[in-house]
């Protein structure tokens, strides 16, 4: 009995580091992690591989 309640506290400790090993950029396109990061003004080209100024 102490064995598996053990082992239950273990698990619910330990989820939420592995919850956070996924990182910020899990789920998302290169682009998109991309574009997250461009400064003000300017937005992530696929054909320039890096952020370039907006032309409005």
């Amino acid at each position: 009995m102490k064995t598996k309640i053990l082992l239950a506290a273990l698990a619910l400790v330990a989820a939420p580091s592995l919850a956070l090993a996924e990182g910020c950029s899990f789920g998302h396109t290169k682009s998109e992690t991309a574009s997250m990061s461009c400064a003000e003004g300017s937005v992530y080209s696929s054909e320039a591989q890096g952020c370039v100024p907006t032309t409005s």
